[in-house]
Formats: structure tokens, sequence, C-alpha cells
């Protein structure tokens, strides 16, 4: 079984995000840490706080790769 993610590894942009939206929190927490992971690394590619707002509040519709 995988250690589940250290709130510490949550890049800042993101957890910014996820305290404006904690229904994207609790679908983010109850991930995989492979899921966790993805989404973390999918982060980099954001270059905007629109565009980081876009993608939690995909995260909290539960679809979290979805176009923006």
């Amino acid at each position: 079984m995988a250690d589940k993610l250290n709130f510490n590894e949550i890049p800042m942009g993101l957890s910014m995000a996820f305290a404006k939206n904690i229904n994207a929190f609790n679908n983010f927490s109850g991930m995989t840490t492979q899921e966790q992971n993805e989404i973390i690394e999918h982060t980099h590619q954001i270059n905007s706080k629109k565009e980081m707002q876009a993608f939690v509040k995909n995260i909290a519709d539960g679809n979290p790769f979805m176009q923006i």
C-alpha cells in the first residue's frame, strides 16, 4: 500500500486554490497517491491564477483533466 501524500508536498498555488474550494480538496484527499501525484504534476503546466481556479473547479466537479 502506497503512503499517503504529505500535505507539505502540495504546491503553494494548489494549496491556496484548495483553501477557496473545499469540495476540490475533499475530492483530492479521497484520491489515490498516484492520482494525487498526477494532479500535482499537472499543476506545473498551469500559468495563471485563473487557470488554477478552473483546474481546481474541475477537481471539485470530479473531472480534473477536463479541458479548461
